[in-house]
C-alpha cells in the first residue's frame, strides 16, 4: 500500500479551519513489565474523528507498528488503529495501550472499558493487576497447498500451515527454530495473506511465536495481541487446555496470557507509559 506523503486539498481545508489543534498523545509499551519491553503503541485522544488521511499521516509520522485514535461517545469509547501505511481491523496491543492510558494516565474511574471498533465491541477490564481483553477467536483451517512456499519464505521446515481470517499460522519444530528465523520479507510481502505468525511449543513459556507483517510496513511486530486469537485457536486444542502462557520472542519480547472460552479469547498483560505529550495538527 503506498505511503501518504502529501496533504490533500480536503485535508488542507480541514487543517486551515482548525489550525494548530493540540492533541494529547501517549506512547505506551504494551505487554511489558517495564519500559523498553513489549510493543510500543501511540495513543491519541480525540473529541471526534479526524479525516482518515490525517490520521494516516499521524501514524506514518509516529513510525510505530500501531497508532490508536480514540474518543468518548455517549456510552462507550470509539477506537481505531493505523499502521504507518494502513488502517487495520483489529489490534490487541494498541487496545491494551489505550485502556492503560485511560485508566492510568487519564484517571478513568471504571475497572472495565468498552470500545466500539471495526471488529465489534471490545471490552478491557482490570483483573488481578493485569488488563484483560476479550476478543473474538480467529477461526483457522489447514492450508497445506502453501506449506512448501512458506517453508521457503522462512528457510526452515514448516510442520503445519493454517490460515485464519487474514494471516498464516506456521508451526515449526522448536523455540530455537522460531528464535533464529530470518524470513524473506520481500517474498512474504508479495503474498495475498496479510502476514505470517510462526509458532512452536516453548521453553520460556508454554507457547512462543514471532509475527511478520511487511505488507503493512511492519517487518516484525514486537508483540501482537491479535495474533494470539489465532494462536489460541490452535494451541488450546494441541495442549488440551483452555489457557496457556505465551511469549513473543522478538528482540523486545513480551508475555501474553491466553484463555479461550468458546468463541472468545481473553488476553491478559501489563503495560507501561513511556511518553506523555501533545502534537499539533
Amino acid at each position: 500500500m503506498p505511503m501518504l506523503s502529501s496533504i490533500t486539498p480536503k485535508q488542507a481545508e480541514w487543517t486551515a479551519d482548525r489550525l494548530k489543534m493540540k492533541l494529547l498523545l501517549f506512547q505506551i509499551d504494551a505487554f511489558a513489565s517495564q519500559i523498553f519491553e513489549g510493543n510500543p503503541a501511540a495513543v491519541v485522544h480525540l473529541t471526534e474523528w479526524l479525516p482518515d488521511e490525517l490520521m494516516q499521516q499521524i501514524a506514518m509520522e509516529n513510525q510505530l507498528s500501531e497508532t490508536a485514535f480514540f474518543f468518548q461517545g455517549k456510552e462507550q469509547f470509539h477506537l481505531r488503529w493505523f499502521t504507518p501505511v494502513a488502517e487495520v481491523d483489529l489490534c490487541g496491543h494498541a487496545t491494551l495501550a489505550t485502556a492503560h492510558a485511560l485508566m492510568t494516565e487519564m484517571n478513568h474511574p471504571a475497572d472495565s472499558i468498552e470500545f466500539v471498533t471495526r471488529s465489534g465491541i471490545l471490552t478491557v477490564r482490570k483483573e488481578e493487576g493485569q488488563l484483560e481483553m476479550a476478543f473474538p477467536i480467529d477461526p483457522i483451517e489447514p492450508d497445506e497447498s502453501f506449506k512448501k512456499q512458506v517453508s521457503e519464505i522462512l528457510n526452515t521446515p514448516v510442520i503445519e500451515l493454517w490460515k485464519g481470517r487474514e494471516d498464516w499460522l506456521a508451526v515449526v519444530e522448536s523455540e530455537t527454530a522460531v528464535r533464529h528465523l530470518q524470513p524473506d520479507l520481500r517474498k512474504l510481502a508479495s503474498q495475498e495473506r496479510r502476514g505470517l505468525i510462526v509458532t512452536a511449543k516453548g521453553e520460556s513459556a508454554e507457547v512462543v511465536s514471532r509475527c511478520f507483517f511487511p505488507k503493512f510496513g511492519i517487518d516484525e511486530d514486537p508483540v501482537t495481541g491479535s495474533a494470539h486469537t489465532t494462536l489460541a485457536a490452535y494451541w488450546c486444542d494441541q495442549l488440551s487446555k483452555s489457557d496457556f502462557s505465551a511469549r513473543q520472542i522478538s528482540s523486545r519480547g513480551g508475555n501474553v496470557h491466553c484463555r479461550r472460552d468458546g468463541e472468545t479469547v481473553f488476553l491478559s498483560g501489563t503495560a507501561r507509559t513511556y511518553l506523555r505529550g501533545e502534537i499539533e495538527v
